[in-house]
């Protein structure tokens, strides 16, 4: 997986483009600025326009070359990340520390993806947002971007069973127009859900 991630980001440019993904900036502008999680951040776009906004920002990803890429784009817009290289597997998010997550496009086979949600979830803060926008299996024979893996790729029902504890105030299966970078672009199928933990 590192292997993958290393390669593909070692492009010039940012494969994914340079700003942010437009469900998890709507839904981010809304909330008080405090302590932000982005796991699975790659090269950077989400991390650098929210720590433009005012939040500190803690990053992860599984590749070397795209927290160097982050470096670069903070160091542009002259803000600073916190960014750990670590596999999303193995990595343990303080408890009750973020006052939002975002999770975006994050795709993880089930047993994996559910420990992880799982973690995320007790990582927020009592009234902290979590963010998520994702493929859908119905995103499967579509060239817009995603797992070619089914398993990889996510439904409403299952989201719903691992965000249980959480309150969801946007939570929808939606076809929309992608435009980030070059690896996501055109017709999509994607999850989105934005949720408050319980106080």
């Amino acid at each position: 997986m590192k292997e993958f991630w290393d390669e593909r980001y070692a492009a010039e440019t940012y494969i994914y483009g340079e700003e942010p993904n437009d469900f998890f900036a709507r839904h981010l502008s809304a909330i008080k600025t405090g302590r932000l999680l982005l796991p699975g951040e790659g090269e950077g776009r989400n991390a650098v326009w929210a720590a433009k906004q005012g939040w500190l920002v803690d990053a992860v990803d599984y590749s070397d070359v795209a927290k160097t890429k982050a470096a670069k784009l903070a160091e542009q817009h002259k803000v600073s990340v916190n960014y750990r290289v670590s596999s999303l597997e193995t990595f343990e998010p303080e408890a009750n520390a973020y006052d939002a997550i975002g999770l975006i496009f994050v795709h993880l086979l089930p047993e994996e993806r559910e420990t992880l949600h799982h973690k995320l979830i007790n990582a927020l803060r009592p009234g902290g947002v979590i963010i998520l926008e994702a493929f859908s299996v119905k995103q499967i024979n579509k060239q817009s971007g995603g797992p070619k893996n089914i398993r990889m790729l996510y439904d409403i029902d299952s989201l719903a069973r691992d965000f249980a504890s959480v309150n969801a105030y946007y939570f929808e299966e939606e076809t929309i127009q992608l435009s980030e970078g070059q690896h996501h672009v055109g017709e999509a199928v994607v999850i989105r859900l934005a949720a408050i933990k319980p106080l």
